[in-house]
């Protein structure tokens, strides 16, 4: 099938489950309520101020983690990389934790403040990665890898040591956060992590020449004009500025970041020019029926998206690596 007809086979299908993941649930809602909604009607507020800022939240935030795994995965040229590798989740969910210990209840334009100590906690982890890799010569990925492996580990020290000084209640909600999960409720989440979504994402697909380059590796990337110290930088801080955003809304969401550039490697090749909006597609379809289905399976209670998108991460790569297909749809 050609590239483009698979673009626009992933457009129709984003749509079609934007308008569709909204009318499902364990209530039934009637169309004559969602075309006429009424703010003093139960039904309507459900669908409007409930299930469409969630699907909404979903699409948004796996499209973000998708391009971003598919980023740090041609940065680093690896396949097994993902947005999480340099440390991000881990320094938002230390500041998500220390909020919750605190008992932050405060909101800043709609923000919570769990919200807002995820975010510091993700900035410090970017700014201890960057300099960490600043004060060796040059900004090697090893280095920048090794970094991000260690400030990982020690932000999961002080989460473990947060835990064992908070109390039940504070242990359970630490430890339901960094499930992850999509609770939105209103728009304010929507409009808190867009602007991460759109400046990192515009950055990521104005990049795509670049990201091709480095994919091939450094050498040929210098050899073609490209300010490879340059480009590292910009990409590590909007990429990780984008994933910290997405963090602190929904918590650390594991898989999509991994798995979606290894299926749109199979789709459409490794070409970034096509790799990336179908990336950025597929991860939203796929994080939006996965929640869609942690919402219903075990209605009326509630699965977290990051236990669905888990149970059908692990397999996914199992498979990828016993056949071979990590390494060749990098080749693509």
């Amino acid at each position: 099938m050609k590239k483009s007809a698979v673009l626009i086979l992933l457009a129709l299908g984003s749509i079609i489950v934007l308008a569709g993941a909204p009318v499902i649930g364990m209530k039934r809602i009637a169309l004559d309520t969602i075309l006429h909604p009424s703010a003093l009607d139960m039904d309507s507020s459900i669908f409007w101020k409930m299930r469409v800022p969630r699907v909404l939240t979903s699409f948004l935030a796996g499209s973000a983690l998708a391009i971003s795994g598919m980023a740090f995965q041609a940065l680093f040229r690896n396949p097994l990389a993902t947005p999480f590798t340099l440390g991000v989740s881990s320094g938002a969910a230390f500041g998500a934790a220390l909020s919750i210990l605190t008992g932050f209840t405060f909101t800043f334009f709609g923000i919570s403040g769990m919200s807002i100590g995820s975010l510091a906690g993700a900035l410090i982890s970017i700014l201890a990665v960057y300099g960490f890799t600043r004060m060796r010569k040059g900004f090697s990925t090893a280095t920048m890898l090794l970094a991000g492996v260690a400030i990982s580990f020690f932000f999961s020290s002080l989460i473990l040591f947060l835990q064992y000084l908070s109390d039940f209640t504070q242990s359970f909600r630490i430890v339901r956060w960094l499930m992850g999960g999509i609770e939105a409720v209103g728009y304010d989440s929507i409009l808190g992590v867009l602007p991460f979504i759109l400046a990192g994402g515009a950055i990521v697909f104005a990049l795509t020449h670049e990201l091709n380059l480095f994919s091939a590796g450094e050498d040929i990337a210098t050899s073609r004009g490209v300010e490879v110290g340059k480009m590292k930088t910009v990409l590590f801080f909007a990429v990780s500025l984008m994933i910290g955003g997405v963090v602190s809304v929904c918590g650390p969401i594991g898989f999509v970041g991994m798995m979606s550039p290894h299926i749109s490697r199979i789709l459409v090749g490794a070409n970034h020019r096509y790799l990336a909006p179908a990336t950025f597609l597929f991860g939203g379809l796929f994080l939006t029926l996965c929640d869609t289905l942690a919402r219903i399976v075990i209605a009326p209670a509630e699965i977290p998206v990051g236990i669905v998108t888990a149970l059908l991460g692990g397999p996914f790569f199992i498979w990828l690596l016993l056949s071979g297909s990590s390494e060749k749809s990098m080749l693509r």
